[in-house]
């Protein structure tokens, strides 16, 4: 396919956000106010992508369904559990491969591979597992500077069973990672940003959103614009007005699978989402397993093939590689079509290995594939 250049989808001064929590009962849900006029100027960006994320190191063991059921796990779901349960099921399980992850650090990872400039966000400890965390993502080419913590919780890891059928069901012990708040920014390498990108996950932690929100303000101010994956189903019905009302003008570029995304308008089918979410943010990417995907933007459509590489292994990070080939397509001023092309590409390769970082050559495979 020819290299095209975008239609539509420059990068030109967005609305921002601001970082007021309100109370609404028991729980703490932040005030997303009305957008501020755009500002003037915009500051020179020497990165692609700045990421903010859970940085955890994933544990990949296979499983079958029996282990699933015998220990109320639902098959394809991201369970939050604490460090006294997280070792329980690991000393329940054999010998896994370990490797980095954490779903914006992969893309981030990812984006850096393509020869896209990333840098990363998140909070680890200072122990054993904080240190593979950040060789591996400088290792891939991200910039990753947050300071590790010197005291509190170890640092976030998750146990990904991995069934005969490639479905990974996720316990996620997020240990240091829900301690970023506001003060761990850098607030210069977000003004750096074309895109800044944020998992839905820190939805789950309160200052983590107030950092969330804190840093899409800076982003925003400077010219750049916000990105968003919903992350997980389960984590859409914990929050879904917030995050419905985050989409509406608030967020420039919607990731989400068929499954979040009928998640988050309580839609009985994926056209019904599909309508529901269009115009409600400059472009929704939404992906569909064997399907491929569809990118709406305004009244456009375009559907994505699926990029099939072998067989399917493990489906773990599917969506944030698919997100990385979007994002390095789009911060480049490609054809929606081709981001999506892009995007479809990395995901249909991570899904062939074990773990959700690529072991094959993106850049050699865009050239194969794509020209």
């Amino acid at each position: 396919m020819a290299n095209r250049r975008g239609h539509g989808h420059g990068f030109t001064p967005a609305p921002s956000d601001s970082p007021h929590p309100a109370e609404s009962g028991h729980r703490i849900e932040p005030v997303i106010p009305s957008p501020l006029p755009p500002p003037v100027t915009s500051s020179p960006k020497t990165l692609d992508v700045v990421g903010i994320g859970n940085a955890i190191v994933d544990v990949l063991v296979q499983a079958d369904d029996a282990f699933l059921s015998d220990h109320g796990l639902s098959k394809g779901s991201m369970a939050l559990v604490d460090e006294q349960q997280a070792d329980r099921l690991y000393a329940s399980v054999g010998p896994g491969l370990e490797t980095s992850g954490g779903s914006a650090a992969n893309t981030l990872a990812g984006i850096a591979q393509l020869g896209g400039r990333a840098g990363f966000i998140g909070r680890v400890r200072n122990d054993q597992l904080g240190a593979i965390f950040a060789h591996d993502i400088r290792s891939a080419g991200a910039r990753f500077d947050t300071p590790a913590a010197e005291s509190g919780p170890s640092t976030a890891r998750c146990l990904i069973l991995v069934t005969p059928d490639a479905q990974r069901t996720m316990c996620t012990y997020l240990g240091a990672s829900v301690g970023l708040d506001p003060a761990d920014l850098d607030l210069d390498l977000v003004r750096q940003a074309e895109v800044l990108y944020l998992e839905g996950y820190l939805w789950d932690s309160e200052e983590a959103k107030r950092a969330f929100l804190a840093a899409a303000e800076v982003v925003r101010a400077s010219g750049g614009q916000v990105a968003l994956s919903l992350s997980d189903g389960f984590c859409v019905d914990r929050h879904r007005a917030s995050f419905q009302e985050l989409v509406d003008g608030h967020v420039d570029v919607l990731f989400a699978n068929e499954s979040e995304i009928c998640s988050l308008y309580e839609a009985d089918s994926f056209e019904a989402a599909a309508d529901q979410v269009r115009g409600r943010c400059r472009v929704a990417a939404l992906t569909r397993s064997e399907l491929g995907s569809v990118v709406l933007s305004g009244e456009e459509t375009f559907v994505i093939p699926p990029y099939r590489l072998g067989a399917l292994v493990d489906t773990t990070g599917a969506g944030d590689l698919y997100a990385a080939g979007f994002l390095y397509g789009y911060t480049r001023g490609e054809s929606l079509e081709r981001c999506g092309r892009l995007g479809s590409l990395c995901a249909g390769q991570v899904v062939t290995q074990l773990g959700p970082r690529p072991q094959a050559s993106l850049p050699d495979l865009v050239a194969t594939h794509l020209g």
